[in-house]
């Protein structure tokens, strides 16, 4: 009869097992590949753009409802948005692979590392915008699902396609895209639009600008290269910094204007006043003609980080001037 104890005690001595083999091997080739091509895949919606979705269109439903939606509304109101700016972010960086790779900010991105072929993206995104298309109609309303891909067509055939690489003009006119969740917001919520919404949308229309070109600014040498006419690259720093100013004016009118508009309480009023006014302070400082020539990107992306705070707490406090005046009465 076969000896087995000598057996497994002479595969031990050369050696671990397979059991324990498998134990001590690394993760495999195959789950890390898997890992790089979801992060590759997250990377082509842009997350940190679709973050502004969140701030912008949660407190519009909360508006439009004169409280609070349904969770599910609200759910579902989101993952319809986030699907259909992932689509549309995803087909930006298929068109634009060209210039990224040109660019130290966007030379990482997973197109032009290769993490993944142009044709995969792009099946990427459109299904990424059919579903979104689907979800918003099935759970939401036609309207809603309407706006948000009508968004995404903005996006990718008017700035991508057309304005990006040609006008100076190409983040104004190109903004209206990112305008739009407001509106789609709004759509789910109430199946119709008003004045209310549209002014939500040109608040976010006229905020893209100075928020843009303060980043432009920082990274003028990159669009430079890319031969792309963001302002900061075809005209002079005070030229940009003063429409940076005008852009910022305007934009705290329209805020000011909301509140009458959409009915809204002294507490919105006073957040629009304070926020606009700190909006004012950081620009007029990046414009200040006895100096406008040695602007910095850093002093640039002061104004750029200061612009996210400001619509994030201009939105959060619409919403909380809705609560709070619900609560009261």
């Amino acid at each position: 009869m076969q000896d087995w104890g000598g057996v497994l005690r002479s595969a031990r001595s050369r050696g671990p097992m397979l059991s324990e083999v498998a134990i001590l091997a690394p993760p495999s080739v195959s789950a890390r590949s898997m890992r790089s091509a979801i992060a590759a895949y997250i990377a082509l919606t842009k997350p940190r753009i679709i973050e502004l979705l969140l701030v912008t269109t949660l407190p519009t439903m909360v508006v439009a409802k004169r409280g609070v939606p349904s969770i599910w509304l609200m759910l579902a109101t989101v993952i319809g948005g986030t699907l259909a700016a992932g689509g549309a972010n995803a087909i930006n960086m298929v068109v634009d692979r060209d210039i990224d790779r040109l660019m130290n900010r966007t030379k990482k991105r997973p197109l032009v590392t290769g993490a993944m072929t142009p044709r995969a993206a792009l099946i990427f995104a459109l299904t990424l915008e059919v579903s979104a298309f689907a979800e918003l109609w099935g759970t939401v309303n036609l309207l809603s699902a309407t706006l948000a891909v009508s968004a995404t067509l903005f996006y990718v055939f008017v700035y991508t396609l057309w304005l990006k690489r040609r006008s100076t003009q190409n983040i104004v006119i190109g903004g209206a895209a990112g305008a739009v969740p407001v509106l789609v917001g709004w759509a789910a919520v109430t199946d119709r639009l008003s004045w209310a919404p549209v002014v939500l949308f040109a608040i976010i229309f006229v905020w893209t600008p100075p928020h843009f070109w303060s980043l432009a600014v920082r990274y003028r040498e990159d669009y430079a290269a890319a031969d792309v006419p963001m302002l900061p690259v075809v005209a002079s720093m005070k030229r940009t910094t003063r429409e940076i100013v005008l852009y910022t004016v305007t934009l705290v009118g329209i805020s000011l204007l909301f509140g009458p508009v959409a009915h809204l309480g002294v507490g919105y009023m006073v957040a629009a006043a304070v926020l606009g006014g700190g909006f004012l302070f950081m620009t007029t400082r990046l414009w200040n003609p006895a100096r406008t020539d040695r602007v910095t990107g850093k002093e640039a992306m002061r104004v750029f980080s200061y612009s996210i705070t400001y619509l994030t707490v201009l939105f959060v406090a619409m919403a909380a001037d809705v609560l709070v005046s619900s609560h009261i009465r």
